[in-house]
Order: structure tokens, then sequence, then C-alpha cells
């Protein structure tokens, strides 16, 4: 994860734009795919992030110490995205442009276990999304974790257990084959 300059972070919450756009330009592909990764929809990830950048200027005089900023933003940024998966709706059909790759060999297993993930990633609530995205693809600590969500380390040890559970069984209900029904 590349670390924000601190005395950049400092210039831009005194008000200095150009200071705030070079620490944009450091974190704005970071956002994006958190974003996306949690979203799963490319226009409503560049929302979330687009939004969080807004509200980072707009909030950046309220940041107490500049050397949190990393944790600050993530927060921002998952206020943004809970607010864009609110705006989805549970029952809202996902359609995805498939795009032919170049064959090297037979991953049909590969993509096979690709869609099954995002099936089961579908089915997990923002909340769980949030804290399986920070610490496993991240890779932050549980600590971090929790203090990215602004929740107590439990909290988020509690979250990424029944999210990974959650996971599983979505997973497995998926592996399932399909019941046939019998005429009668």
């Amino acid at each position: 994860m590349t670390e924000v300059d601190v005395e950049a972070v400092v210039r831009a919450r005194a008000g200095d734009r150009d200071a705030f756009d070079r620490v944009a330009m450091l974190v704005v592909d970071r956002l994006y795919r958190v974003a996306r990764l949690i979203l799963r929809d490319v226009e409503r990830a560049e929302d979330a992030v687009q939004e969080t950048l807004v509200r980072c200027w707009r909030d950046l005089p309220s940041l107490r110490d500049p050397a949190r900023f990393d944790a600050w933003l993530h927060r921002l940024l998952l206020r943004s995205i809970q607010e864009e998966f609110r705006s989805i709706g549970r029952n809202r059909a996902i359609v995805r442009v498939l795009r032919p790759e170049t064959s090297v060999g037979d991953r049909t297993d590969d993509v096979a276990v690709s869609e099954q993930l995002q099936r089961g990633f579908q089915r997990l609530t923002v909340e769980h999304r949030s804290v399986l995205v920070l610490r496993l693809y991240l890779g932050l600590s549980l600590e971090e974790t929790a203090a990215t969500l602004g929740i107590p380390a439990g909290t988020a040890k509690s979250r990424l257990h029944y999210a990974t559970a959650a996971m599983r069984d979505a997973l497995e209900a998926d592996a399932r084959p399909p019941v046939r029904e019998v005429s009668a």
C-alpha cells in the first residue's frame, strides 16, 4: 500500500489545492480497487470514489492526526460505499459484458472458480464485504481493519468470522447440484 506524504496532507488540510491534488493522485487507484471489489460495479465504484474525494477535501480541516490519514480516508470510502450499496437495492439484476480473451490454454476451471467466488461475494452484506476486502485484499491487520471501519477489534474479528462462514456457506450452496422437480 502506498503511503501518503504526511507533509502533503498537512498542506492540503491548510487549503493547498496542489497538495490535495498530489494526495488524491496517490490514493485514487487504491480507493477505486477497494470500491470495485466491494461494490462489484464499475460505475458505482467510480461514484463512491468521487464522493469520497469530495468529502475528503471538505472534511480534511477536521482531520486531527495527519499520520492517520489512510485510516480516515478508508472510513470515508466505506461510508460512500455503504451509501452506494443501499441505493443498489436487493433485487437488481447484474449484467456483465463478456469480453473474449485470447486463449492460452484451458482456463475453464479458473473461470468457473472466479464466477463461483463472485456469486458468493454478491450474497454477502456490505459489512462482510468490507471486512474481507480490507483484511484479505489490502492485507490490513485486524486492528487496522477495525480502525478503518471505526469499530472495536472484537467486532472486526466477529465480522471476519461471520463473513468467512457466510462465504463458505454461499460457495457450498452454489456447489450443490440443483434439485430436480418430479412431476406427479
